[in-house]
């Protein structure tokens, strides 16, 4: 499998890339970039300080001018890139990825990498037609200005302050985030908050929620009123209820969405981070639960999917001039802030909470309820996925099909959506009812035209 993703490059450490890759990478990079002062930052993993290193080596032989950030989070790395006035920058992580992993986000100008700028510097690496230069490498801080930004829009004194569990999973947001929430008047109670690259505690990722007992445990134990997981490089959070109950992204993407729109109903004016005027929409992954697209409709926003993906979810999100951006793994763009950031996303939440009346709790169980299945990865060879999506093409005739990233069907009462697996020799596949029966009903429906579905044990009740 390429390490050359749609949306960065990734792979396992010392087995599918190495340093030498890693050089050869920043050789590329300064290639296409000659001349251009570039920010470089890293995440805490083990592998980290060897490969930004030999990255930075490469980029400085081709004539680039670096800013070595150190370590920073993701979010903290693209406020230096802006705060900077930077030509792009690379971040060494592999964000919510086990310890073995490692790579490379990218981001050139105002958008997300594309897939075409991935593939020419994967070619760049094949050919070593590398460009020569004499760059430099100079050292920079951003963390006391980018707490400083934090206290700036989010205030730091608090009349009655929340009490928050953290955590930050031994990642990259132990060292900074923890500081900056207390600083802002907040009550922290932090949960592994020392950095350790190997993760010992829990998963990376947040989205496996099954991960966050200790986070459920811990709110409970100190009657917190929330608390907030981060993923290995702190753009991606996951917030528990003051119940103790994980929140999936979806839920708290509906109290983002109603709380804005309620705001921009009283006259608030949204700008974003270049000025311009922010509309009342909403960008959504199309795995998304039905009620994210609900919450905008019913309260004058305009819902817009878009495929699964960091990059295509945030390019459609600043095309869009939209409010809000967000992905079911936990990502989740502010049009103020011109993209994503888990600490960002982790106040806006706390700023709801301080304004209103009601808990964590008494806001998510006015949610209405989705009866939907889990993102399902079926075992399917490559070259039988093309036949498998045709069946499926020919399964929705009558029905309203989008193809944005393989095939979603929508149902009078429901969706299903199957698309191709970029990492594996698989199929991902999800569906949702506007009840049990609805969604018994679409299961049926999906087990008897692809009946080479049926043989995950979802489909065999």
């Amino acid at each position: 499998m390429s390490i050359y993703k749609d949306c960065d490059i990734r792979g396992v450490f010392e087995k599918e890339f190495d340093v030498t890759e890693g050089y050869h990478i920043g050789k590329a990079v300064g290639t296409i970039h000659k001349g251009a002062m570039i920010v470089v930052a890293g995440d805490v993993r083990i592998s980290t300080p060897a490969l930004k290193k030999e990255l930075i080596r490469g980029m400085v032989e081709t004539g680039v001018h670096v800013i070595d950030l150190g370590t920073t989070t993701t979010p903290m790395f693209y406020y230096a890139i802006n705060k900077l006035a930077a030509n792009g920058g690379v971040m060494v992580t592999a964000s919510h990825n086990p310890p073995q992993y490692n790579g490379f986000k990218l981001m050139f100008g105002d958008e997300p990498i594309t897939v075409q700028e991935i593939q020419d510097i994967k070619t760049l690496v094949n050919s070593k037609e590398f460009a020569e230069g004499k760059g430099k490498c100079e050292h920079l801080s951003i963390a006391n200005d980018y707490q400083e930004f934090m206290k700036n829009y989010f205030g730091q004194t608090r009349e009655k302050p929340l009490k928050i569990v953290l955590d930050c999973g031994n990642g990259a947001t132990s060292e900074f985030v923890p500081k900056i929430v207390g600083g802002l008047g907040y009550e922290v109670v932090p949960l592994y908050c020392d950095v350790d690259g190997n993760f010992p505690n829990r998963d990376p990722d947040p989205a496996l929620y099954t991960c966050l007992g200790d986070l459920s445990q811990k709110v409970v134990d100190t009657q917190a009123d929330l608390g907030a997981a981060y993923d290995g490089d702190g753009d991606r959070v996951v917030f528990v209820d003051n119940k103790g109950r994980v929140i999936n992204s979806e839920k708290s993407y509906v109290i983002f969405i109603g709380d804005l729109l309620k705001q921009h109903q009283k006259g608030r004016k949204y700008k974003g981070l270049y000025g311009d005027d922010l509309k009342p929409s909403f960008v959504y992954d199309q795995k998304s639960m039905m009620i994210v697209k609900q919450a905008a409709d019913d309260n004058g926003g305009e819902a817009i999917i878009e495929k699964s993906g960091y990059g295509f979810i945030k390019r459609s999100f600043l095309k869009s001039h939209a409010m809000m951006g967000g992905e079911i793994s936990g990502h989740f763009f502010f049009g103020e802030l011109g993209g994503d950031d888990g600490l960002f996303a982790t106040l806006m939440l706390c700023q709801i909470l301080e304004k209103g009346e009601e808990s964590l709790a008494q806001l998510v169980d006015k949610i209405p309820p989705s009866y939907i299945s889990p993102e399902l990865r079926i075992a399917c060879p490559y070259e039988e996925q093309d036949e498998l999506l045709a069946k499926a093409r020919e399964f929705a005739k009558g029905y309203q099909i989008d193809e944005l990233d393989g095939v979603r069907i929508t149902f009078p009462h429901g969706w299903f959506l199957i698309r191709k697996s970029i990492t594996s020799q698989a199929v991902t596949v999800r569906m949702e009812g506007d009840s049990p029966e609805s969604l018994k009903e679409i299961k049926q429906l999906v087990k008897q035209a692809l009946p080479t579905l049926a043989t995950h044990d979802y489909f065999k009740d």
